[in-house]
């Protein structure tokens, strides 16, 4: 089949063409896609499942009964681990409904039988910060509100300006790369202050505020992440360009997006060939705006 721009290679043959390819889409189940794959051969896994809280996926079922689709979720956890190298890392972004907050909590316990769970990140969408709780900085002069969310109008829920990002491990110990994502000291006098802060960079902690852009795409999948959200995943895993991402559950393919701007190899799996055109189209789009 001919690889479309961009350099990417769509196929619906074996996982295993995975290891002669740049950035590989498949259209196949995941589980299916984690099975064809050799044991121990993905080093870092970052994806989104489907949330179970009915969002209108083209061909699967997004309500499903509870207990049904944790079981089905902890099989993927079993086999995901058979794939993944020992010190690799499955970056999991979870979220749910403001009547079911159990969701994400109830998904990464099925994970604790097969992993470690070695950080809990919230990912922010939007936050309001007053200006008396913000310090005395010069450039801020009022109260901050950023980002964007979908209003909750229900007088008993707040709006879901947040979702969780489980870093699941092997072992709990896999070593980092925090200052691959670190951000410059607000406060100039903490450099040197603390034990290894010798550089104008510091640990970002784990709340990651990272804004949906103000425009989407109407086509697009129902549920997509920012690509930014993968691109600190993998670049707090550390990564080189002989790095191997999956993304079993691949959507429109903001994880391939990280993956190319990265440079480090990338293999996705999804059931519905109708996203995964759209993430080729995303692709090419993204590699022409590159000017590659």
């Amino acid at each position: 089949m001919k690889a479309p721009a961009g350099g990417t290679r769509s196929t619906e043959t074996s996982p295993d063409a995975a290891f002669t390819a740049e950035c590989t889409l498949l259209c196949l189940d995941c589980l299916e896609g984690m099975r064809g794959l050799p044991s121990g051969s993905v080093d870092l896994i970052v994806t989104s499942p489907p949330y179970n809280i009915g969002k209108p996926y083209r061909r699967y079922d997004d309500m499903r009964p509870r207990e049904e689709y944790l079981t089905w979720m902890e099989r993927v956890a079993k086999e995901s681990r058979r794939i993944l190298k020992e010190n690799g890392s499955f970056f999991l972004n979870v979220g749910s409904k403001p009547t079911d907050p159990w969701i994400p909590l109830d998904v990464a316990q099925r994970f604790r039988a097969h992993y470690a769970l070695q950080n809990v990140m919230h990912w922010i969408k939007s936050i309001a910060i007053e200006k008396a709780d913000v310090g005395q900085y010069d450039l801020i002069q009022d109260d901050i509100a950023v980002g964007h969310y979908q209003p909750v109008r229900s007088p008993r829920f707040l709006s879901q300006c947040h979702e969780y990002i489980f870093q699941f491990s092997p072992h709990g110990d896999t070593v980092l790369d925090k200052k691959g994502i670190g951000v410059k000291y607000q406060d100039k006098s903490n450099i040197g202050r603390w034990k290894g802060s010798a550089e104008d960079l510091r640990d970002r902690g784990n709340t990651w505020f990272i804004p949906y852009p103000t425009i989407r795409n109407a086509r697009s999948h129902p549920t997509t992440f920012p690509v930014k959200l993968p691109e600190m995943c993998i670049r707090l895993h550390g990564y080189t360009q002989k790095t191997l991402v999956l993304d079993p559950f691949m959507g429109t393919g903001s994880t391939a997006i990280a993956c190319r701007c990265l440079g480090v190899r990338f293999l996705g799996f999804e059931i519905d060939s109708h996203y995964r055109d759209l993430a080729e189209e995303r692709i090419s789009r993204r590699e022409e705006e590159r000017g590659n």
